[in-house]
């Protein structure tokens, strides 16, 4: 096994989370603006992201209670948090979402 270095696993940790918080993740320039249907693969292909970091971590976390020499806590950690970083980033993108199309739905006509 290696040496930890915690300094450079929280500096790891801390870009991942910045990169997924829910206001800088979800905020497309206004001149990228796309086709509708765009949207929907995109939305597809992020939950598809999503389920395979899971699966990912899932399998990190297996191999090293296993003790597979290959895998490192460091690295089973890391998964561990990019899977959960990125599964709150969906799961407020979805609030969101909903949030929309109920402010949609109670406009008066």
């Amino acid at each position: 096994m290696t040496q930890i270095d915690i300094n450079s696993l929280l500096t790891q940790m801390r870009t991942l989370s910045a990169q997924l918080e829910p206001g800088a993740a979800a905020t497309p320039a206004i001149g990228d603006a796309k086709p509708p249907d765009s949207f929907g693969k995109l939305l597809k292909q992020s939950i598809e992201d999503v389920a395979q970091s899971q699966n990912q971590a899932r399998q990190m976390s297996a191999a090293f209670d296993r003790g597979d020499p290959g895998t490192d806590l460091p690295q089973v950690m890391l998964a561990v948090q990019k899977a959960d970083l990125s599964f709150r980033a969906m799961t407020e993108v979805r609030n969101k979402l909903v949030d929309a199309y109920s402010n949609i739905m109670n406009m008066p006509l």
